[in-house]
């Protein structure tokens, strides 16, 4: 592997970036679930599993994290 192929691992799966793109435009589970065209189950499941690698114990402190690691944008 040469040096510049390297490229640092995502964070957030692609699916997990959407939920939470949705959840600071102020979307609920369930907006987010229809939007996306998964079950709202899924989409908790998604918001766990971001807070879960970020060590947070809220979606607002996983929101918060994300702006300051450049994950997400407002």
């Amino acid at each position: 592997m040469k040096d510049n192929d390297y490229r640092p691992k995502q964070l957030l799966t692609k699916r997990e970036k959407e939920v939470f793109e949705l959840l600071v435009q102020d979307k609920t589970t369930k907006e987010i679930a229809q939007e996306l065209f998964i079950s709202e189950k899924t989409v908790r499941n998604h918001i766990s599993n971001t807070m879960q690698k970020l060590g947070v114990k809220g979606r607002s402190q996983a929101v918060v994290e994300l702006l300051r690691m450049g994950e997400l944008k407002l």
